[in-house]
């Protein structure tokens, strides 16, 4: 089990229903991800509120998380100053570790378990939200899908 006690959670978001996810051949949706101060965890079902909470049974993306220092690198290269963490469509943007050593491993954060289940990778969409090119720049980085493995609360660190 890795413990993630000095990492720092900068935002949490939720939405409750999918703007690329099943929009393939349409128009993205119109779902705002909200940012929240702290969310509820449900082993196996994920983030109460969330358009991924009770999706299917076993289900690899219960929660996403998203690196800050992948943020803040994609804003410079491609020079977007007011770019909105939200835009990646991430649960949890976090900093202090590298998400892909989490893949495959259990890992501790706030008293919840979580097992990290494989790249949140990028899709076409990010040309699109973020700016062309941008689905090319995030691959191998664009973030974690994860499952949860207890209840609890997870909260927006003080200092995020």
């Amino acid at each position: 089990m890795i413990k993630l006690d000095n990492t720092i959670i900068h935002n949490i978001f939720i939405s409750e229903d999918h703007n690329f996810y099943g929009h393939h051949g349409k128009a993205p949706g119109t779902n705002p991800m909200v940012e929240v101060d702290e969310v509820i965890c449900e082993a196996g079902k994920g983030i109460v509120g969330d358009r991924f909470h009770n999706y299917k049974e076993d289900y690899k993306g219960q929660i996403t998380f998203f690196s800050l220092e992948v943020y803040n690198d994609i804003s410079e290269t491609f020079e977007i100053e007011h770019l909105s963490p939200s835009a990646f469509r991430r649960n949890v943007i976090i900093s202090g570790i590298d998400l892909n050593s989490l893949i495959d491993n259990e890992f501790k954060l706030q008293g919840i378990n979580f097992l990290g289940t494989q790249e949140a990778a990028p899709c076409y969409w990010m040309n699109g939200a973020i700016a062309e090119g941008a689905e090319e720049a995030m691959k191998g980085r664009g973030g974690l899908r994860a499952k949860i493995l207890t209840d609890g609360r997870l909260k927006k660190s003080p200092e995020g």
